[in-house]
């Protein structure tokens, strides 16, 4: 928060303003924009692809899930992969739905979904979101900053807390069985996509007090 930016009254009111974690408006402000209905649209972000690298793999699947619970996802169609326009229809669907947002939090997002994501829309001459047009946390960077886990690995900081995380877990012949368009495979996938995005949004309240958003863009 830009302390700059607010006016005097603003100041004052965030300075009378007490949350139940007995801190005020300026350093608590998360619990004060909840209060007063101030905030932005947020969305918890996952993919699945079928490699690590965008060049060599596709996306099978996206996830955004908004702080409210409502789900935007997307899995690969078998009919997709045997007419070989492989995730073109994904990306498509990603860059409209994720302009439903002013943020979007993943974990590992910054170095492997939102390269990946970008690297496979710019490829279809997409409509990739520009700079500057959607922020982007990546929680990751919090938990390796914040906390002093053996593993900084989603697997690892969710259950610390008792928040649920992969309930279906990778399985690397399951991922390649998705290229055949088999779809108890696909089915598999989605599951485990929609998990992580639920699993990152708990973490990311669990933490919420212990950190600063940034304007970090997408």
């Amino acid at each position: 928060m830009n302390l700059f930016a607010l006016t005097r009254q603003e100041k004052r009111k965030r300075e009378a303003f007490k949350c139940h974690h007995r801190h005020n408006g300026i350093t608590h402000p998360v619990c004060y924009d909840k209060a007063n209905g101030i905030f932005e649209r947020m969305g918890f972000v996952d993919i699945e692809s079928s490699g690590l690298n965008a060049e060599f793999g596709i996306i099978l699947s996206y996830c955004i899930l908004s702080d409210e619970k409502k789900l935007f996802k997307r899995i690969i169609r078998p009919d997709e992969l045997r007419r070989g326009v492989l995730d073109r229809g994904v990306c498509e669907d990603f860059c409209r739905d994720v302009r439903n947002f002013d943020r979007v939090i993943g974990y590992y997002s910054e170095k492997f979904d939102i390269p990946f994501l970008r690297t496979r829309c710019l490829l279809y001459n997409l409509d990739f979101p520009i700079f500057r047009e959607i922020k982007h946390t990546d929680l990751w960077r919090i938990v390796r900053s914040k906390l002093k886990l053996h593993s900084n690995r989603l697997s690892v900081a969710a259950p610390f807390f008792s928040i649920k995380a992969k309930g279906h877990p990778l399985n690397p012949a399951i991922w390649i069985a998705c290229l055949s368009g088999n779809r108890k495979a696909l089915d598999f996938v989605l599951t485990h996509n929609i998990e992580d995005v639920h699993s990152t949004r708990e973490l990311f309240h669990k933490l919420e007090n212990h950190y600063k958003l940034t304007q970090a863009s997408i």
